[in-house]
This record gives C-alpha cells, sequence and structure tokens, in this order.
C-alpha cells in the first residue's frame, strides 16, 4: 500500500528541529485527494520540449497544464502517465510543441485513478525554453555534493540555503555535476562542530544506514525533497543532471565486490547496488536517457542550448575500468569506456555552438587517490605522475588531440567532486603531453557537504591552478563555511563567456571571460 513507502513523521523530525524559517517539511497528509508534497522539476529543456517530474502520494493520474502567462488564463493539458508503487509514486511528463526562447508555467495536478473529479491543488513550475536566437545569450549555475559526511539539512542553518543563492542569478538552468545523494552516507540526528556545539539534522529511516535495497536508494532521494529551498529552486529553475560515485558507493567502479570487512553491507556486489541506484535515480530526477522505473538506459547525452552553447554530459563512473595505480601503457577503456568516447568525440564535431562545454564529473588534471580498498589506487584520471599519459590518462589525451586536430573551438570544463572550488589552465608548453589546444577547467562544490583541502595537480597535461579556495583541515561543515557554486554568462552580443566562481551566498571569488571562436585560450 501506498502509505508503507511513505516515512511517517517521527521517523522524519527524529532527532531534529521539525520546522525553521527556512525549512517547511512536507506534511504527509492523508486526505481524500491525492497530494503532491515533493515538488515539481523540469529538466532537459530543449528550444521546443521539457521533461516534468512529480510525486504523489498514492496512485494517481499526472496530468500538466501550461500557459504562457502565471495567470493561467489560457491553458494547454498535458495528460501524462498513470503512476503508482512500480515506480516509488514518482511520474515523468514529456511537454511538446513549445515555444522557442519563452518562459512557460506550468501546473501540475495529480487526479485520482478511479475519480478524475478528485484532484490534488496544483502544484506550479517555471522555465525558459532555449531560445533560436542567438542575442538573447545564456546563463547557467553549476555545482555537485549535496549532503555528504553526516551534514544534512539542518533547520536552524536555514536547509540548503545555496539554492536560494543560486536561485537570485535567475539562470537559463542547474546543472548538478553529480553526487546528487550520498547513499553511502548516513545522516545521524546531530554531529559535534568544532567549538563544541551541535550540528542538528533532519532525519529518516533510509538515511539511517548505507543504501543497500531499492527503498533505501528511493529514500535518499526523497530526503534531499524535505529541503523547503531545493523544492522552491526546483520549481524555478529547471535541471540537467549527471551522477558520480556517492549515488551508488563511495569511489565505485563496475564489476567491484565489497570486501567482507566492511560490515556495513550485506549486499557485496557493487553492480547489484548500482543498478538500484540508478533506477531510483532516474525515478526522482527527469532525465530523457533513463525511463523511470527501468533498470536501463544512460546518463551520457548531449544538450543543444541555442546557437551559443552545447552541454556534454559524461558518465564517468559506469563504463570506467577497475581503479588501480593508474600505470598502464595501454588502456583503452579508461575512465569513459570506448563507447562513449567515440561517442564523444563524434557529438563534438557535429557541434556548430560557439561554446561546448564538457560536464565532467571528475576533474582531469588534480589527484583523486582511492585507498577503499587498501591500496593507493587513482578514483579519477590523474594518477600523480607527471610523466607521458599513463593508465585513463591515455583516453583524455586522445580526446585533446581530436579536438586539437579537428579544430574544435570553444570547449570549456566544468566538474564538482573534490569539495572546493578552483581554476585550473591547461598548456601544452608546461605538459609531458602536448598534443592539444590549451583548455580551462573550473571546479565548483560542494552544495551542502564536508570540504576538503585543495588536491595535488598532476603535470601531464600542464595545468596551473589560478584560483583555488579549499579549507586547510578535511570534512569542515557546512557552518564553517567552503560551499560553492560556479555561474556560468554568454554573452549575446559578443559571444564572450564569463565564468564566476561563487560562496554560498553568491559573493564572487573569481571570475574569467574567454573569447568565441578560438581553438584553445
Amino acid at each position: 500500500m501506498a502509505h508503507r513507502l511513505l516515512p511517517g513523521r517521527r521517523s522524519l523530525l527524529k532527532g531534529s528541529l521539525a520546522v525553521s524559517a527556512g525549512l517547511a517539511l512536507p506534511a504527509f497528509t492523508r486526505s481524500g485527494r491525492p497530494s503532491a508534497e515533493w515538488g515539481v522539476q523540469a529538466g532537459d529543456v530543449t528550444r521546443d520540449s521539457a521533461l516534468v517530474w512529480v510525486r504523489s502520494d498514492r496512485p494517481a493520474r499526472m496530468i500538466v497544464e501550461t500557459s504562457a502567462t502565471e495567470s493561467f488564463r489560457t491553458v494547454r493539458r498535458v495528460r501524462g502517465p498513470l503512476i503508482g508503487p512500480g515506480t516509488d509514486f514518482t511520474g515523468t511528463a514529456r511537454l511538446r510543441g513549445l515555444p522557442p526562447g519563452e518562459q512557460v508555467h506550468y501546473r501540475v495536478l495529480l487526479a485520482d485513478p478511479d475519480d478524475p473529479r478528485r484532484t490534488s491543488a496544483p502544484v506550479a513550475g517555471t522555465f525558459r525554453t532555449v531560445p533560436d536566437r542567438r542575442r538573447d545569450g545564456v546563463r547557467f549555475v553549476w555545482s555537485g555534493d549535496l549532503a555528504g559526511q553526516g551534514w544534512g539539512i539542518n533547520p536552524a542553518f536555514g536547509g540548503y540555503r545555496i539554492f536560494d543563492a543560486m536561485a537570485r542569478l535567475d539562470p537559463h538552468f542547474f546543472l548538478f555535476s553529480g553526487d546528487t545523494v550520498y547513499a553511502d552516507g548516513p545522516v545521524a540526528a546531530t554531529a559535534e562542530l568544532p567549538d563544541g556545539s551541535l550540528w542538528r539534522n533532519v532525519t529518516t529511516e533510509e538515511k539511517s544506514k548505507v543504501a543497500e535495497t531499492l527503498a533505501e536508494f528511493r529514500g535518499n532521494f526523497r530526503y534531499n525533497l524535505l529541503d523547503e529551498n531545493l523544492r522552491r529552486f526546483n520549481a524555478r529553475v529547471p535541471s540537467i543532471v549527471q551522477w558520480d560515485d556517492h549515488e551508488v558507493r563511495n569511489n565505485w567502479y563496475p564489476g567491484q565486490r565489497i570486501a567482507d570487512t566492511d560490515t556495513r553491507y550485506t549486499e557485496k556486489s557493487v553492480d547489484v547496488l548500482a543498478a538500484r541506484a540508478r533506477r531510483a535515480f532516474g525515478e526522482y530526477f527527469p532525465v530523457p536517457t533513463l525511463r523511470p522505473g527501468a533498470r536501463e538506459g544512460r546518463v551520457h547525452r548531449v544538450l543543444r542550448q541555442g546557437p551559443l552553447l552545447d552541454v556534454f554530459v559524461l558518465d564517468m563512473r559506469t563504463y570506467r575500468n577497475a581503479n588501480s595505480p593508474g600505470d598502464q601503457t595501454v588502456d583503452p577503456q579508461g575512465i569513459l569506456g570506448r563507447e562513449q568516447l567515440d561517442w564523444l568525440k563524434r557529438e563534438l564535431a557535429r557541434s556548430r555552438a560557439v561554446w561546448k562545454v564538457i560536464a565532467a564529473d571528475m576533474p582531469v588534471g588534480l589527484v583523486v587517490p582511492d585507498t577503499t580498498e587498501g591500496r593507493p589506487h587513482v578514483e579519477a584520471v590523474a594518477q600523480g605522475d607527471p610523466g607521458a599519459p599513463l593508465g585513463r590518462e591515455l583516453q583524455i589525451a586522445e580526446l585533446l588531440r581530436f579536438v586539437k586536430h579537428r579544430r574544435i573551438t570553444g570547449t570549456v570544463w566544468l566538474t564538482a567532486d573534490v569539495h572546493h572550488t578552483s581554476a585550473q589552465h591547461y598548456r601544452p608548453e608546461r605538459a609531458a603531453f602536448g598534443d592539444f589546444e590549451p583548455f580551462w577547467e573550473f571546479v565548483s562544490g560542494p552544495l551542502n557537504a564536508g570540504a576538503f583541502p585543495a588536491t595535488a595537480l598532476d603535470g601531464t597535461f600542464g595545468p596551473e591552478r589560478v584560483f583555488v579556495k579549499a579549507p586547510d583541515t578535511a570534512n569542515v561543515s557546512p557552518a564553517g563555511g567552503y560551499q560553492f557554486f560556479g555561474e556560468v554568462d554568454i554573452d549575446g552580443d559578443s559571444g564572450e563567456l564569463t565564468v564566476r566562481l561563487r560562496e554560498m551566498d553568491g559573493t564572487v571569488l573569481f571570475r574569467k571571460t574567454l573569447q568565441p571562436g578560438l581553438v584553445g585560450q
């Protein structure tokens, strides 16, 4: 029955403050009509289409009404799916035939399948479709890493208040750069801060242990939606979402077996865990390449955002080889897998956009170690040897060489993952591998998680860290600062792309403007 899948109010509020000025929990009432207390989301918006998401408290028919005005004086109605326990009562409807470059207002209603006259109160949202005209410009924000290291929703702190700062910029979309949940990171009722005070989390049953069952993975995605700031942001700003490791387990790779000594897990097959996580991910985010309720599908895709921008969303987790010292001289699988790398090269070559943002869930030149199996392995691309490319670096070298020789202009790398913010400039004159054109990589995050010191650079591709802000100690709480997001603003007249790295309150820390039409800069 539906009510058995809903967390009880006692478990929601256990060890936490129930309500604050910055956070209001869904009421979870069981009236005679369906209810959509988890808010709405829009995702993967194009020039004439969008996906709209909702979650019901019981079986219901999803109905979406759209209008050109907030008054909804004239509406167009789209009949969405019948949603029920097979997708944890989530549903996604595709809107088609939308006008390009226009503000679209929408509202979702949930109708009782047995009596369509009994509908929920409407839940409203809005988004802008992708413009056909270059002069309209593009502005978006990006970040990652939400509710990590035990730092969850703290009402006294204002909840996930960074989302309000991002919303104030009125972006066209939000690029959610992975670690959208921490399925391997339980959230306790309290955590001690350096000054001796307590950080108090909202807690739920599903967040009290590592996620193993499908229900527990679903509960991790529901947890974040308890935050009013995030629900409000979702209703105003559409998303482009990718995943990384913590949707499943820290530093996971296909085929991995969890050691018997890790008693947190009774399910030892990471492939089994990843399949459940992927299904929950596809249920809780509007991603067109992942069908809700299905085990299959893919995360990597390209989003064409008009004449100025294409966004290439990578999946650096699903197709990677096993983490290792990274010293192989031949590594065809790498971190992307051969099929995804070939897809990326084809799509980059096809792109006619002024700017090609490569949305990577892990950095290129920052050394990210993996010691989860008791050995010094490599978790990302760089393996710490500043010499010629080895291991997964070979695949990145192939891609960079391709971009240079095909004279592909306007590539910019955006990522999160490392829990600090920085800007790296890569130049062949500084590199052991020199067959590429200069490019920039910008890092942001976390959104609401522990902050960590800056990681070392690997000299293989000649990075120079032009800017960095990071703490000196590990796992600094959001109360200690070091929560970040980035903004990209592409001017419609000049075509210039400006990146701003921002703090939690929106303060600009670093700014860089890039010129259009150049192979490298």
